[in-house]
């Protein structure tokens, strides 16, 4: 058998690559059509894609493996936004933080019909539920870290408890977030990060001390 040239190996790999790309950009067009992701079977997948079942599970295991895949660029993208925002860089944290929800809250409305998908998803099917879970526990433990800096640094109050508050901060951000964008055509958008900034900022990173006092920094 002659050996497969590294010619052969590259023009495998593209074809792959732009295999994988045809079917979740397909399931995420469908998403975004308002089709629930309950009522795309794999075979409407294929016809819409345009790709045959023995190439859909040569790349895929399943169409959830689909949908796992899609949101985990999504999922890359947000983390590294949340590990970029350093409360302690300036004077102006509550504004600062708003500007930051409304980066979260366009992406998370650029890509709701994804978005949605996964929430939906995850409630029956194991596999997304595990995927959705380790996502949002991700963001937890990014929220932890930066928590704990800022109580070292004097900044956070020493009262505060670090991982209660990180898990409210994540768990019921995503959860607010989600309603909002169901509820919200978009024109409350940056009143509701505004919001959302100073309920955390000042009930979390800088919230005052029991005696009343601050922490020294606004």
């Amino acid at each position: 058998m002659r050996p497969v040239t590294r010619r052969q190996a590259d023009s495998y790999a593209a074809r792959s690559a732009a295999t994988r790309t045809q079917v979740t950009s397909t399931l995420e067009r469908l998403l975004d059509s308002g089709t629930a992701f309950s009522d795309i079977s794999v075979q409407k997948l294929l016809e819409e894609a345009g790709v045959s079942r023995a190439t859909f599970y040569a790349h895929f295991q399943s169409k959830s493996d689909v949908l796992v895949r899609l949101t985990d660029g999504l999922r890359e993208s947000l983390l590294t936004l949340a590990r970029q925002w350093d409360p302690a860089a300036g004077e102006d944290g509550a504004d600062r933080f708003a500007r930051f929800f409304e980066e979260v809250i366009r992406i998370h409305r650029a890509h709701h019909g994804v978005i949605t998908a996964v929430r939906e998803a995850a409630s029956y099917d194991s596999a997304v539920g595990d995927f959705y879970t380790a996502n949002l526990e991700g963001f937890e433990e990014t929220t932890l870290r930066t928590v704990l800096s800022e109580q070292a640094a004097g900044a956070t109050t020493a009262d505060l408890d670090a991982v209660s508050a990180s898990r409210i901060i994540v768990w019921g951000g995503a959860q607010a977030i989600a309603h909002h964008i169901q509820v919200d055509d978009g024109s409350r958008d940056a009143a509701f990060a505004r919001e959302l900034a100073r309920i955390w900022w000042y009930g979390a990173y800088r919230r005052p001390t029991e005696a009343g006092q601050g922490t020294g920094r606004d």
